[in-house]
């Protein structure tokens, strides 16, 4: 093991090697310039600058710097974060209060990804993801208390309490899926179906930089570009898979450029404005029959792989407190809103009351009952006439 480690010392070049003088892409959520001045009503559009260094681009253009928001655009998706961020808090001490039991993968700090994608696509559209799907679920037709009934195991769960934190869906949202990667190459089949059936829409499968390096990722991809799908592979960077930093799982870490033949995008997932953007560009290029895009968004979780990990013992606490207070999506937009003066009076604690609401629905709702094992196995009206339970004489009529 020794030589091994020596011998890849000496052949494996670091990063800076592999893209030299190229420019890095900065993950700050505050450094958006105001061009002009703020309209006084909040449904007129204003222009700003992101940073100069939002996004890199791989085999296509950049998207384009400067952004149209309104009042209205930054409060709701100030809004949506802050109830998210809250959602998965409220997740995280049910699951230390012992009233969530088994798998549980948050997304606090992550929150400019999933707000930013949903406010750049449209109903038609379509999402799949892995595990951490909390607010995915809720921003695609869910509910705050349908995902947490979900992982109280209750009744009024949006998988009725049977399918737990990985497995939620909805008609546009085809999970919250357990096995790393592989949702990658079902998300490029409900692209396949989207233009078999020519529907003018995109589907967006998310991965992680963990799951980057799985084979059937780049199989995906393949094909993919080979039938030119509607597809955006989403890449959430938040740079550790599981407890492993992307730097020692990947030889290269620039994983919009992974695509081989298919273009890519790098852009800040700490700004929700580049974030939308970013989304905003994939989208438009799909659509407009250009084939697939890779789209890597540069994150940055804040709790552990799961709340089995305490997320300490690869990284130390000093770097998710520097996260944490310098480059958080939240306080960056929030920094927007109050020197561009609009009001964010009453937010937070109307966010806090309406998870606090939901966590108590969740709790009162009933576990499922026993009958409930046989729901659900098959779509409804595609149930065989009978089901065989766990011994030969246990049999479920339907």
């Amino acid at each position: 093991m020794s030589s091994l480690a020596r011998l890849r010392s000496r052949v494996l070049p670091t990063a800076r090697q592999l893209v030299p003088f190229a420019r890095s892409l900065q993950t700050s959520a505050d450094t958006t310039l105001l061009t002009q001045s703020i309209p006084e009503d909040g449904s007129t559009p204003f222009t700003v600058k992101l940073h100069e260094d939002s996004f890199r681009a791989y085999n296509t253009d950049a998207p384009s710097l400067d952004v149209e928001v309104t009042k209205d655009s930054l409060l709701k998706h100030y809004q949506t974060m802050v109830t998210m961020r809250r959602m998965e808090q409220a997740a995280d001490a049910l699951y230390k209060s012992k009233l969530i039991r088994g798998f549980c993968h948050l997304a606090i700090g992550q929150e400019a990804v999933s707000v930013g994608l949903e406010s750049s696509i449209t109903k038609d559209d379509m999402v799949i993801t892995a595990y951490r799907c909390h607010p995915f679920a809720v921003l695609r037709g869910g509910t705050i208390t349908g995902v947490l009934g979900e992982l109280l195991g209750r009744q009024v769960g949006m998988s009725n309490g049977k399918g737990g934190s990985m497995h939620i869906f909805t008609p546009r949202f085809f999970g919250g899926n357990g096995i790393v990667g592989a949702q990658v190459p079902v998300g490029a089949g409900i692209a396949f179906a989207q233009k078999y059936l020519e529907r003018p829409s995109a589907t967006f499968a998310l991965y992680g930089d963990g799951a980057s390096n799985q084979g059937q990722v780049f199989e995906a991809f393949n094909m993919a570009k080979l039938w030119n799908l509607p597809c955006v592979f989403v890449c959430e960077n938040n740079k550790y898979g599981m407890g492993t930093s992307a730097q020692r799982s990947s030889s290269n870490t620039e994983y919009f450029t992974r695509g081989d033949k298919i273009p890519g995008i790098q852009a800040n997932g700490m700004d929700i404005i580049a974030s939308a953007q970013a989304v905003k560009y994939a989208r438009d290029w799909v659509i407009a029959g250009n084939g697939p895009l890779l789209l890597e968004f540069v994150t940055y979780r804040y709790g552990g792989h799961s709340m089995s990990d305490p997320g300490t013992t690869y990284r130390t606490r000093e770097e998710v407190q520097r996260m944490r207070s310098t480059q958080d999506p939240i306080r960056g937009l929030q920094r927007y809103i109050e020197e561009w003066g609009v009001a964010t009076d009453a937010i937070d604690k109307a966010a806090k009351e309406e998870i606090d609401k939901a966590v108590e629905q969740a709790k009162a709702s009933p576990e499922p009952r026993a009958e409930d094992l046989w729901t659900d196995i098959y779509y409804k009206g595609t149930e065989p006439p009978l089901m065989r339970g766990r011994e030969r004489d246990e049999v479920h009529v339907y």
